[in-house]
């Protein structure tokens, strides 16, 4: 999670350090067989920085990008620490590749990823922290996670993008929600739909087992 005093930590140690940043190309492989991306997230950043800790609970900006997609409050979050942030915008698609050239530091640099996966209600695929190469190519193969800041009923009308329409963001936390941030353990066969006839996720199309996601980092220099 996004931490303020590591912000004060972060800035001096960037700002003393002497090393040149360098070019990485990062690729991101959606490897699920249903689910897709929503814009990823890319971003460099000094050791000290984390987007999350499993076993507590996401930040209001992990919060918005797990449960609509939007990256913008993260970003704007981690924009004073980070060395390099951007985002690939559209949507990842079930056996899709997309690419990004970020800047970061070999010495002391870590990348980080995180996109939410649709249709779900606060899923989200992230690579939290891995070190930046100092030489040819890294690959981690990551999973999904679960942002515990929704109840995941799978409902339609809950869910954000062109499979669902319905409301992204919701309001809480309520008694529902798991509260804090764990792996994702995929769909569950809840039904077609709901008390109200609101329509369900059919798990036997868009459930996953992890990994989700294939990440690999180039240096390019």
């Amino acid at each position: 999670m996004f931490n303020k005093s590591f912000a004060t930590m972060a800035l001096a140690l960037f700002a003393g350090s002497a090393v040149a940043q360098v070019d990485y190309e990062v690729t991101i492989t959606n490897i699920t067989p249903g689910q897709t991306f929503t814009p990823q997230l890319v971003v460099t950043h000094p050791g000290d920085a984390i987007i999350f800790r499993l076993g507590e609970p996401a930040s209001p900006e992990l919060e918005m990008l797990a449960e609509s997609g939007d990256t913008g409050p993260l970003t704007n979050a981690l924009s004073g620490v980070a060395m390099d942030i951007t985002t690939i915008p559209g949507l990842l698609g079930p056996g899709e590749q997309a690419s990004v050239v970020v800047s970061g530091n070999p010495g002391r640099g870590f990348v980080s990823v995180a996109a939410m996966m649709i249709p779900t209600n606060d899923s989200f695929v992230a690579m939290n922290r891995m070190k930046l190469p100092r030489s040819g190519a890294v690959q981690q193969m990551v999973p999904a996670y679960d942002a515990g800041t929704e109840y995941n009923d799978q409902n339609c009308a809950n869910i954000p993008g062109p499979t669902c329409g319905g409301e992204g963001n919701s309001p809480g936390p309520n008694d529902t929600d798991e509260g804090f941030v764990h792996i994702g353990n995929g769909m569950h066969e809840l039904g077609d739909e709901d008390a109200q006839g609101n329509q369900l996720i059919d798990p036997k199309t868009y459930d996953w087992r992890n990994s989700v996601a294939r990440i690999t980092v180039r240096r390019m220099q």
